[in-house]
Order: C-alpha cells, then structure tokens, then sequence
C-alpha cells in the first residue's frame, strides 16, 4: 500500500483502533454500535454474501498483485496420491502405482520454476491446491528450485492446512469454490491435471469448458498419464456420441513425464486442422 498519497480522512484501521478504546456502556456493548466492516458477525449474514465474494476475489488478486505475479503453471491433482517413500501406506494398489506422479509432479515444478526464478518469481509461477499429494508435489517441487509458489486452500468439514512448501505470503485460503477456481486460472500460462478424483475432475472440465467455449484463451492443457486417464474418461466415446467434436480432442495433450510436459509448453502452438494431424 502507498501511503505517500495524500490522505484527508481518517483512515479504516485508525478507527477500528479508536473504536476499541470507547467507554464500555450498554450503548457501546451492543452489536448495533460496531463498525460495520469490523463486525465479523455482520460480514457472515446471508445478506452479506455477495461482499464476501468480492471480498473473496479481491483480496488474492490485489496479494498477487503486490507480488508482481504476472503468470502461472497450474497444477490439479489428487490430495490422496503418497511419495513413493510412503506408496506401502497407499489404501489402494492403484493409489500406489499412481505414486509415481507425486515425483513427476515434483521435478515438473521444479523445471518451470527455474524458469520462473530467472523472470524475478514474475512467471510461470506455480500454483496448486495447496494441500496433500500432488498439490505438495507442486509446491516442494517450487521450493527446491529456489522459487514461490501459491496454494489456494479452501475450508472443508475435516481438518486441513496448507502443505509446509507453500509460500507463506503466498498461501490462501477459500469459503466459496467458484471464486478459488477463478483464481487458478486468471493467470494461467499453461494447466497440468495429475490424476485424482472428484476435485481433479471438476477442475479438469471446468477448465476444459472455459477453453471449448472460447471463454478463456487456448493454453497448454496436459493430462499427466494416459493410461490413467484413457481408463477413466472415453473421450473418443464421447467424440463418437456427437456430444464434442473431434476438433475438441486436440484442446489437450497426454505426457507422462516432467521434461515432455516442459518441452509440450515450450513449444506449445495453435492446433493444426484434424487432417494435418498425423495419427497418434
């Protein structure tokens, strides 16, 4: 905040000050007589809720703002996929083998974080979820290349803090999906989706849908593991329906590894007709 600029009234925090030290009177007790933006039971009233969705949105787009973010790497993927040092833990067999997509995670944020570090943490920053799994991949992956990285939390009925890797500054914390999802994605230079279940899921269409509709720009859009996602999605079932075009199935690209992700970006272009496209 500049506060060079010339100020004629009394500031917000002056008055939230002052307020507190007013004689205590049945007057001054009741909740009628607090300032309204210091009324923390006022700013949850269901009339309320449209200020705090500005609110919401405002508040990491001004942080990220200050920090001079310009851009991002967006990572999606499942809170429950362990490190290979702790896959024996895994519920599942599957959750096991798919644990190879925590170090994948790792070393991709990693690489786009050197990048991101030689453009002074201005681009290619990388943002998860900021919790378990693939999201810490992301963010350990960030810190041990020298860099930031964003985590966007959101409050769920269980317990949950962000991952110990997320940049302090830059870690956030959501009450309302929609605005969090917005935020993933109004810098995003490029967008991976790791596997992972109904979160990933949904941010994987959502996003998708934004790129089909024209409502966002085109960016590279990589799915971490075909076979993973070829078992769990029939998108040639649903190009075959009608239901997409067979153009749609060229808005992404399937990788399997860190540097394949990387290079795909790098080199990331508009999509060629379907005919120009050779078989794959």
């Amino acid at each position: 905040m500049d506060d060079s600029r010339h100020r004629p009234f009394r500031d917000a925090h002056t008055d939230r000050s002052t307020a507190r030290e007013v004689p205590d009177t049945p007057q001054t007790r009741s909740p009628a007589y607090r300032l309204a933006f210091a009324d923390e039971d006022f700013l949850c009233r269901e009339e309320l809720r449209p200020v705090r969705l500005q609110l919401e949105l405002l508040k990491p787009q001004l942080l990220l703002d200050e920090h001079q973010i310009a851009s991002t790497v967006v990572m999606f993927g499942g809170a429950r996929i362990p490190e290979p040092a702790q896959k024996d833990t895994a519920r599942t067999q599957t959750l096991a083998d798919l644990s190879k997509y925590y170090e994948e995670a790792r070393e991709f944020a990693r690489l786009m974080t050197r990048k991101s570090v030689s453009s002074g943490h201005r681009e290619n920053v990388i943002v998860t979820g900021g919790g378990p799994g693939v999201m810490e991949a992301g963010n350990r992956g960030a810190q041990e290349a020298g860099g930031v990285s964003i985590g966007l939390n959101i409050v769920l009925p269980h317990e949950q803090a962000p991952n110990e890797y997320v940049t302090p500054d830059l870690a956030f914390n959501f009450h309302y999906f929609a605005i969090r999802k917005m935020h993933f994605l109004m810098r995003a230079r490029a967008i991976t989706i790791f596997p992972g279940g109904f979160g990933t899921m949904d941010e994987l269409f959502e996003s998708l849908t934004l790129i089909q509709t024209g409502r966002m720009g085109r960016v590279p859009f990589l799915l971490f593991g075909r076979e993973f996602w070829e078992r769990v999605i029939d998108w040639a079932a649903l190009a075959d329906a009608g239901t997409i075009s067979e153009q749609d199935l060229d808005l992404f690209r399937y990788v399997d590894t860190a540097q394949e992700a990387v290079d795909l970006i790098d080199n990331w272009g508009p999509a060629a007709p379907r005919d120009e496209i050779p078989d794959r």
